[in-house]
């Protein structure tokens, strides 16, 4: 089954964090990824741009007209900053993997199994 880790953190966390500190932080993500692909779990991973940089689509329910919104999102305190795809056989196995990840340090890790849309 496919699961995805997303990598939930607090919006402005990388501003404050000095350039040095950052880059020992992504070589951390970097071999968890290295090694998620040595073990023949990982389907594909990225880091994403904070969300200053995203837009959003939107449909207007009273009009039925899309919108665009641009980030950041004032609502939003957190931002997915990046994510894991990786395939294993139960949910209890990507928790695991979930709790090794360097990100539990300064975020939180959502795990969520792929599924169809209508499945509960």
């Amino acid at each position: 089954m496919a699961y995805l880790l997303m990598v939930v953190e607090p919006r402005g966390q990388r501003a404050e964090r000095p350039t040095a500190d950052a880059r020992v932080l992504y070589d951390k993500m970097v071999a968890f990824k290295d090694q998620l692909q040595r073990e023949g779990v990982l389907l594909r991973a990225e880091s994403l741009r904070p969300d200053e940089h995203a837009v959003r689509v939107k449909t207007r329910t009273a009009d039925n007209m899309q919108q665009l919104l641009d980030g950041p999102f004032a609502e939003a305190k957190e931002m997915i900053g990046g994510f894991f795809l990786i395939d294993v056989a139960t949910r209890d196995e990507a928790v695991a993997i979930a709790r090794r990840c360097p990100a539990v340090q300064w975020a939180s890790v959502e795990v969520r199994e792929c599924a169809p849309c209508y499945v509960n």
